[in-house]
Order: C-alpha cells, then structure tokens, then sequence
C-alpha cells in the first residue's frame, strides 16, 4: 500500500530564543529537519515524503534535500496559520489510498522501527498514535481555581509519528477548525473516529527548548 509522510516543520523557534527556526538549527553538522527525513527515507524505500515548511524557509528546505536527499521522493508546500491547515496543505498531495503519517520535524530521534510499527498498526486497525506513560504527578486546575489529583497511570503522553489510512485522515480534515485541534488524532477523534494507541519510544523527544537540542545531541552521539 502506498505510504506517505506529512513532515511538519512549521514552527518559528521563539521558545529556543533564536530567530532561527528549531528545524534547520543544526546537531554533528546537520540539522535537525535532516534527521527526521532521514528516518522515514529509510524505514519504507517506497515512503513519499511531504514537507511543510514556513513560506519564508522553503529555499532552506530545499537546500537540505539538494545536499542530502532525492527529490524524486520528497516534495514540498508551504505551511498554514495553524497545525491544522499546514497538515491539510500537505494532505493535497495524497493522490493514492494509502498509510498517511503526520509527524513533527523536531522529534529528529524517531526510530525506523516506531515508524514500521505505526504503519502497521494503521493498516490493520485503521489508526496508529505513540504514547508514553507519564511519569510526573498531575494535577487539573479547575475553573473555580481549585485542583485535584489526577491518576497519572490512567494518562498518556502523545507522540508522532502518527499514521492513519487515508480514507479515515483525508475526509477528517473536511471538518471546521477547533482550537482544540492539537494533533490529528483530536482531528480524527471529533470526526467521530476511534484511535488506536501503540508503545511510543522514550527517545522520541520533541525539541522546543536549548536543553532539548543538547539532549538530541547526547542521544545522537550515543
């Protein structure tokens, strides 16, 4: 079945104080951005590869691939206002059924093996999203302003790579904006949809801040 990668690197950096977006900053003379292509490129040699990129880093963008990688399977478009429009920017580009994965550029540690797992959770249950145990104590505030505990056994962290069957992910993103949209599974989910979870991986980390580059990096060079 067809394969296709949403790689959204939409993001501008602010919370890494750097007008550089996290994206093209670099880890061993590299940046980020090549990391997570890299491991979709490697984990199907059928993979297509979308990536959405901010109107101003497209010529960015395209350096990365002239250096390292086959424009034959990587094509480009530019990004939204928000997640939800960038991802359906990039859904333009599925012109087959097939697997869609929509997963974060910064999270540059994604394993091949994650991105096999998810593609055939998908294929089977129709759905597939990482998640992580919490590990932290919880607590929800309320409106009154008061908190209570939460059973952190019963939460899960989300990740990405997240992948759906393009039957499901396509005719979702025909619905309106809600603020709440915060991934595609809550895209999914408010369709009317079920979400099927696998095991994420530890060492999917999101890159938002400094010590989460230097972190990358530590991880990389072992």
């Amino acid at each position: 079945m067809k394969k296709y990668a949403i790689i959204v690197a939409g993001g501008k950096g602010s919370r890494m104080n750097s007008a550089l977006p996290k994206q093209f900053m670099h880890i061993n003379n590299k940046p980020v951005l090549y990391y997570s292509i890299n491991s979709f490129y490697r984990a199907f040699e059928d993979m297509q590869i979308i990536l959405v990129l901010p109107e101003d880093y497209i010529a960015s963008g395209q350096e990365v691939i002239d250096a390292w990688f086959d424009y034959d399977r990587i094509k480009i478009c530019v990004g939204g206002d928000t997640r939800f429009q960038s991802v359906k920017n990039g859904l333009q580009f599925v012109e087959e059924e097939g697997i869609v994965f929509v997963h974060d550029a910064v999270r540059c540690l994604v394993s091949e093996n994650l991105i096999q797992k998810c593609y055939e959770t998908a294929l089977e249950q129709g759905s597939a999203i990482p998640v992580i145990p919490c590990k932290d104590s919880l607590r929800l505030i309320k409106e009154d302003h008061s908190n209570e505990a939460l059973d952190r056994g019963s939460i899960r962290i989300v990740q990405t790579p997240q992948a759906f069957h393009s039957k499901i992910l396509l005719p979702a993103f025909t619905i309106d904006f809600k603020e709440k949209f915060t991934d595609e599974a809550s895209v999914v989910e408010s369709y009317g949809m079920k979400l099927f979870l696998v095991e994420g991986e530890e060492n999917n980390i999101k890159i938002t801040h400094p010590v989460d580059l230097a972190l990358a990096r530590q991880l990389l060079e072992s």
